[in-house]
């Protein structure tokens, strides 16, 4: 089961409990694997983290997440883009996300995108990026991509992203709190042609 709580705040149950980048999140303590892409406040956040975080929870993320975990964790991995890992119940690379045309998410900071085989699927989760040619060529079946624009890819190009990634299946993050609302997934869901867009979720 895929959910999306807000922003890039995503859950996918199954064999595991994993976590991206969770944002306003209840009092749950199940999270088997935390993944956090990078260190902004819209996506490590450190009340939400504490809420789901249970005993053997494992953080996965890139370098600059240590100082901030700081005496909350001592079950974390760091890892670079294309670093893999091979944990109980899944396999993980670490994927380039960076900006293009932009400074808040330089391809140095060494932020990360995930590639995921999980319970027979193979997701890919963007991060806060745009349509960088590196991960176009991903063989995917659910990609989350973000689509609000201004610090990440637009919805007319992470559509044209998407369209030629070819998942099974896409769903739009990172809109509808900070930049980004309903319309802007609209006009993805329409310009997407070769994919299955989730149905909106909420804002």
């Amino acid at each position: 089961m895929i959910e999306v709580n807000v922003q890039s705040s995503i859950k996918i149950t199954g064999s595991k409990i994993i976590y991206f980048d969770p944002l306003m999140m209840d009092n749950n303590h199940d999270a088997d694997y935390i993944f956090i892409t990078h260190t902004h406040y819209d996506h490590l956040e450190l009340v939400s983290i504490k809420k789901i975080l249970k005993e053997d929870t494992i953080i996965i993320g890139p370098e600059d997440i240590k100082d901030k975990l700081e005496g909350i964790s001592n079950k974390i991995i760091c890892i670079k883009p294309l670093d893999e890992l091979s944990l109980p119940g899944i396999k993980v690379k670490g994927l380039l996300s960076y900006n293009t045309n932009k400074s808040f998410h330089k391809k140095e900071f060494n932020w990360l995108g995930y590639y995921l085989e999980f319970d027979n699927k193979k997701y890919y989760i963007a991060g806060d990026t745009d349509a960088i040619d590196e991960n176009k060529k991903l063989d995917v079946d659910i990609a989350f991509v973000p689509i609000g624009g201004t610090y990440t890819m637009d919805y007319s190009e992470a559509a044209t992203f998407v369209n030629e990634m070819k998942p099974k299946e896409v769903i739009p993050i990172h809109y509808g709190m900070v930049v980004g609302d309903r319309e802007d997934f609209l006009y993805f869901k329409d310009l997407v042609k070769e994919s299955i867009v989730s149905e909106y979720i909420k804002l």
